[in-house]
């Protein structure tokens, strides 16, 4: 269906105890095509056991031609559970909840341990799904405006009325209360990519809640988590993130309502063994003195300005997150409205605590202090993990191989055959809903933008939303006369920037005030590929915040005292600061594997690619584990001053800011202020790179210009690069070199990469591959790339890669496959904006509307002669420069072959 709609989201997720099926469209006539196969799939699957063998998991001979050839276990679902626990963090959490309710369901894990899926049998899948997948089983959820009767009409219609009222016994018993605490010790893989490698032990205190129900008291434990753990000035992280002991708070650190009851928990990672008592200790000392000293009405207040910030922030996935929001407590048998009256229970929360001012203090020692349902988990990395684990897996299979019978082993033989028939065998989705091409909107809607100069010269762009009270700004300053020694350092300088103070204001009082007047503060480094040229971009660093309109004066004036007034002298903090970013990068890595792999193939491709490469690639990573591991971060912290001479100034700056109609004369005033009160160079800087072109900033008419960077003397090359880490499976891509956004070839490209994920690598890579994912995808910058995720045979897949090319190029699929190839494109080109971001292509890239329907002509206009010519001349053998890049386990292709580089 993803190539027969419009959808703007369509997926699964599976939870502890329910399973989600959202899907989302802008297009009425698309929602009702969805909704009726969302219920069918739901309700009245075909369960084939083919589907099972492919999706699940299933024995296959190695070559499945070639009946010699050994049995192992291949299948969807058991590769992307291999890789899910291939995450440190994913095996804390499992076993955190796994044995703080461990009478029901959440024992067990409900995605599969990739140890128990092949224990399940297709004939218990249809059981299971006979008793759990039943309309009196099922709850729906509509949001939007399109109208609430026809949703009902057609879901009575098409479900409801086929089938008989039962009792689906499903509930999740209450989790027996224990007399007593308990301990466990786990183990996992060594961090191949964290800091400390001899400091990888793990270890929380966790503590089950009451049901999840009771809202009024969800709502009260949930806003305490917060106040327990949130931000530089909160108890947890004073007494653990600043102890030195560890790099991080534990995984899953916090209030969960997830589970029937909640529980909390709250340790630290990254520590040395012995210390695990220490922490222990800190935790039960922790709560002792917010026990007896309360917190500072101050931090309260912060808290619920973020819960009235919340209330009115718009996402573009808002329907998505309410759904999410309510559903744990609705599938409990709570009360799903009373969930999202957050101002109701704001305001009976403030009248709790002026009732009663230790209302806080007495639900701690309540809840905390004496609650004997108290978990101590740690977990210490096993430098034999990965190859236990394989034995285990190895063990596993012998047993299934053993018990097999002649007949048996046949039986599998010929399956493995029929499956491969299966898949080789092109689908007929005629019986689906489809829409057409001609019920995409032919244009697209205007976006109103004026633009001003802020202190006489910096260029503002205003655009008038439906924001619903709030106002946000962004601002970007240009990277362009920064020393090349620097570079490295700038997602440092962006992550440490609004959070070690500014002006008189310590980093403490700093968070307080962000918290207490803004929604966040934050930069980030950004590399902008230009619209027309692959060797030119712009480089910067995009700050952005948000606030209720009341605050933008106290939000404007936070913003300057960062730019002017920094403070990098707090060196303790920054060491806390440096662990913790170290932390998240590696802790990341398995979950964004085939983003990584990206980025490594592109670095050689374009200049710009380098760049990227630097600021979020695996050299980023392994940046940051050096300095974290240093024993004096002094030298890197004396480069800050020196990357904000270059950065926080108004040479070079421009600013956005999107509020409503009647707040944007005030805004203009705050932004003319804040750039007004900025330092600017005694002289111009010259750029570091002698090419600089410019192009008009916000627009044509305006007098102010981007400068980007251009390398005319710019030579693409190969490299392939095998990142070799610790996981069971491996995430691969390849990156050409084909033409950017303006260039008439782009849109061929677009529609390619989908044609070819849909009618090909999805059905080599995930079905007959057996991989979670993979496919192929067009950057903005004109980078055409082909990967895979989660992906047990990585050598095969570089094969697909070039069979996927060949396939293309032989125009081997039909109008009907071109056309919902188009349908999936404009799905994402037409993806709902929320009113924050509007405009936002237009400030960064400078996209114009007018540029953006000349490409949606563009788009609507690729043919087939167009796709093999695109296909032949970018993606064709010894036609446009390809990069490589692997991240996994060892793999016999690379190692010997010299033109891989193995790191």
């Amino acid at each position: 269906m993803l190539n027969r709609s419009l959808s703007t989201f369509m997926n699964a997720f599976t939870a502890s105890d329910y399973t989600l099926y959202p899907f989302s469209t802008q297009n009425p006539k698309d929602f009702q095509n969805l909704l009726s196969v969302y219920l069918d799939a739901v309700f009245f699957p075909c369960l084939r056991e083919l589907d099972f063998w492919q999706e699940g998991w299933r024995l296959e001979h190695e070559d499945p031609n070639d009946p010699q050839t050994p049995l192992v276990f291949k299948g969807v679902v058991f590769n992307e559970m291999k890789g899910a626990f291939a995450d440190n963090e994913r095996i804390f959490s499992q076993h955190l909840q796994s044995r703080l309710l461990p009478d029901h369901t959440y024992a067990v894990v409900s995605g599969g341990d990739p140890l128990c899926i092949p224990d399940l049998t297709w004939e218990q899948l249809r059981q299971f799904h006979a008793t759990h997948y039943h309309p009196s089983n099922a709850r729906f959820f509509t949001y939007g405006d399109f109208p609430l009767e026809q949703h009902l009409k057609q879901i009575h219609e098409e479900a409801l009325s086929k089938f008989e009222k039962i009792e689906p016994r499903t509930a999740v018993p209450a989790q027996r209360p224990w007399p007593e605490p308990r301990e466990f010790q786990i183990t996992c893989a060594r961090d191949s990519l964290a800091a400390g490698s001899s400091e990888q032990t793990t270890v929380s205190v966790s503590f089950l809640l009451p049901d999840i129900t009771n809202t009024f008291e969800a709502f009260t434990l949930s806003l305490l988590s917060s106040l327990l753990i949130s931000g530089p000035n909160s108890p947890f992280y004073k007494a653990l993130v600043e102890s030195g002991l560890g790099t991080d708070f534990s995984p899953d650190a916090g209030y969960n309502g997830c589970t029937r009851e909640a529980y909390f928990s709250v340790g630290l990672q990254g520590i040395a063994e012995k210390d695990i008592q220490t922490v222990r200790d800190l935790v039960d000392r922790t709560l002792d003195d917010v026990i007896l000293q309360g917190f500072e009405e101050d931090r309260i207040e912060a808290l619920l300005h973020k819960v009235e910030i919340q209330m009115k922030h718009q996402s573009a996935s808002f329907g998505l997150a309410l759904a999410s929001h309510v559903a744990s407590c609705w599938n409990h048998g709570g009360d799903p409205v009373e969930c999202l009256k957050l101002g109701s229970q704001v305001a009976r929360f403030r009248q709790r605590l002026e009732e009663n001012p230790k209302f806080l203090q007495e639900k701690l020692k309540q809840y905390f202090k004496d609650n004997r349902h108290k978990l101590i988990l740690s977990m210490k990395p096993d430098d034999q993990y990965a190859e236990k684990q394989a034995q285990v897996e190895a063990e596993k299979l012998k047993q299934k191989v053993d018990s097999l019978s002649p007949e048996d082993k046949q039986r599998i033989y010929e399956k493995g055959l029929e499956l491969q028939t299966q898949q080789s065998r092109p689908q007929d989705a005629s019986c689906l809903p489809a829409l057409k091409v001609s019920d995409i909107e032919p244009r697209i809607p205007v976006t109103e933008l004026d633009v001003v100069l802020a202190g006489g010269e910096t260029p503002v762009q205003l655009c008038a939303q439906p924001t619903n009270g709030l106002v946000y700004f962004r601002a970007l300053s240009s990277l362009n006369t920064l020393p090349e020694e620097l570079r490295p350092y700038v997602p440092l300088f962006c992550a440490v920037l609004t959070k070690l103070g500014c002006g008189v204001l310590g980093y403490r009082e700093q968070a307080q005030q962000v918290e207490l007047k803004t929604g966040g503060m934050a930069a980030a480094p950004c590399v902008l590929p230009d619209d027309s040229h692959l060797d030119t971009y712009e480089q910067g660093v995009l700050f952005s915040s948000f606030c209720l309109d009341r605050n933008l004066p106290d939000m404007m004036h936070l913003w300057s005292e960062i730019f002017n007034n920094p403070r990098f002298e707090e060196e303790e903090h920054f060491r806390v600061l440096v662990r913790m970013a170290a932390q998240e990068l590696s802790n990341g890595v398995p979950d964004a594997g085939h983003v990584y792999a990206s980025v490594r193939a592109g670095r050689t491709l374009a200049p710009a690619g380098d760049l990227q490469e630097t600021f979020e690639g695996m050299d980023q990573v392994r940046l940051m584990q050096r300095v974290a591991d240093m024993a004096d971060v002094r030298p890197v912290l004396r480069k800050l001053p020196r990357i904000k001479k270059h950065l926080l100034s108004c040479d070079h700056l421009r600013c956005s800011v999107n509020a409503t109609p009647q707040q944007m004369s005030r805004a203009g005033t705050a932004v003319d202020t804040f750039v007004r009160s900025l330092g600017r160079s005694q002289k111009e800087r010259k750029p570091l790179r002698p090419h600089v072109v410019e192009k008009p900033a916000l627009g044509g008419s305006s007098p102010v210009m981007r400068r980007l960077v251009m390398e005319p003397t710019f030579t693409p090359c190969q490299v392939k690069t095998h990142f070799l880490l610790p996981f069971p499976v491996s995430y691969v891509a390849e990156c050409v070199r084909t033409a950017p956004y303006s260039h008439p070839d782009h849109a061929s490209l677009k529609v390619l990469a989908r044609l070819m994920t849909a009618k090909f690598l999805h059905t080599e890579i995930r079905e007959k591959g057996g991989a979670y994912g993979g496919g192929a995808k067009l950057s903005y910058g004109g980078m055409f790339t082909l990967y895979s995720y989660r992906d047990p045979r990585s050598t095969e897949t570089l094969q697909s890669f070039v069979k996927a090319v060949d396939w293309a190029r032989s125009g081997r699929f039909t109008q009907q496959d071109i056309d919902e190839a188009k349908l999936s494109v404009f799905s994402a080109v037409d993806s709902p904006v929320a009113p924050s971001d509007r405009g936002l292509d237009h400030f960064l890239y400078g996209l114009s509307d007018e540029m953006k329907q000349k490409h949606r002509e563009q788009l609507f206009a690729v043919h087939r002669e167009a796709l093999v010519d695109v296909s032949t001349r970018y993606l064709g053998p010894g036609r446009s420069t390809h990069g490589l890049a692997l991240l996994g386990p060892d793999n016999a292709r690379t190692a010997k072959d010299p033109s891989w580089i193995v790191r």
